[in-house]
């Protein structure tokens, strides 16, 4: 399970170092260990393990193609999906496309959302949290929800 934030650095060759505690995570029985990234319409990057791309690959591809309102969403998720490889330093490396697409500098943000990571800019990632934590109303099917 992949949880909890970590501001990062991308080197200058845009490549991202995973944090220790969730080396193990990621890692899989291949050699070396493979993820996909992709965009997400917020103006994120999602980070998958390999494994768990192909089901939601086929889910989206089932869209119905002449459909606008799910256009977008095959346009990004498949359309910009890359199998990544973690280098020996424990990095991986954004594509200058998905870099301009996340709008990603230097600082980036990591943030598990269980069965993936997200991949915000900072400023854009600090934006999210100012406009979450200005929300004043719950969502509906969160009425009854209690921490």
């Amino acid at each position: 399970m992949f949880q909890g934030a970590a501001a990062l650095s991308l080197d200058a060759k845009g490549r991202l170092t995973i944090p220790s505690r969730h080396r193990d995570a990621l890692l899989e029985k291949s050699s070396p260990p493979r993820l996909v990234l992709t965009a997400h319409p917020d103006g994120c990057l999602l980070l998958y393990p390999a494994s768990a791309w192909p089901p939601i690959r086929e889910r989206v591809m089932a869209f119905p193609a002449l459909d606008a309102r799910f256009s977008v969403w095959k346009r990004l998720l498949v359309g910009f999906a890359e199998e990544i490889e973690l280098d020996a330093a424990w990095r991986v490396l954004i594509s200058p496309e998905l870099r301009n697409f996340a709008k990603l500098d230097k600082s980036v943000m990591l943030v598990g959302q269980g069965s993936h990571f997200e991949i915000w800019n900072q400023e854009t990632w600090e934006k999210q949290l100012q406009q979450l934590t200005a929300q004043t109303q719950l969502p509906p099917g969160m009425e009854d929800f209690a921490l």
